[in-house]
């Protein structure tokens, strides 16, 4: 039974892995998050047509890429896939008695919409992290972003920066301006219940808050700092 179990181990970390390091040069064809859609649909009688169109970084607005920086993990250029500045200030507010708040890198959350499912059990955290740890240090910064950009879901069905934005606006994700780049990015990482096509007023003012954010970042210079990853 023992050997059983370690064989097992080992096939896991083999195979995760392979599959790490294949999907450093190859366009994904999808994710896992796009299957758990498609089961929910199914099981839910309600047929679903996935939106996903692969582009490469280069192909991108660099507005909207520091956009999605700004928002979801200033320190992304920086940290090594976890963000233990934000881990401890969400655990002071949990401890004081706040609303426990995520603290997930752009490295955790692509590590998670690829090759796990959604949930909040100490299993999947666990996977997260070993999967968190195997891109950083096969793909790199660029790679994840790339990753992260091209499967981060913006509404139902629609993944991808490129589909984002013609679901949206009817432009390219390369021709992005910076109120939609900003719009995109402030409706994550709830974009079932926030529209970018028709913002409230809370996500109008996170999009101005994402604005003054990638300003004092220094604006798309600051993206220079991922070529020394």
């Amino acid at each position: 039974m023992r050997r059983l179990i370690w064989r097992s181990v080992l096939a896991f970390l083999l195979l995760s892995i392979a599959l790490v390091l294949l999907f450093r040069v190859v366009p994904l064809p999808g994710s896992m998050i796009m299957v758990e859609r498609k089961v929910q649909s199914w099981m839910a009688s309600e047929p679903l047509r996935l939106d996903y169109q692969w582009r490469s970084l280069e192909a991108l607005s660099g507005t909207a890429k520091m956009a999605v920086i700004a928002a979801e993990d200033q320190r992304f250029p920086t940290h090594h896939g976890f963000d233990f500045v934000e881990i401890r200030r969400a655990f002071q507010t949990s401890r004081n008695g706040g609303r426990l708040r995520g603290a997930s890198t752009l490295s955790q959350q692509t590590a998670k919409n690829v090759f796990l499912w959604s949930g909040r059990s100490w299993l999947r955290k666990g996977f997260e992290a070993w999967f968190t740890l195997l891109i950083e240090l096969f793909w790199g910064k660029q790679r994840i972003l790339e990753v992260y950009l091209n499967i981060a879901e913006w509404d139902r069905g629609v993944f991808g920066l490129q589909a984002a934005s013609q679901h949206y606006f009817g432009v390219s994700a390369g021709a992005l301006s910076t109120r939609q780049a900003s719009l995109l990015a402030a409706i994550l990482p709830s974009p079932l219940t926030r529209s970018a096509a028709r913002p409230s007023a809370s996500v109008e003012q996170r999009s101005r808050w994402i604005q003054q954010q990638v300003r004092n970042l220094g604006g798309t210079s600051y993206l220079k700092r991922l070529d020394a990853d």
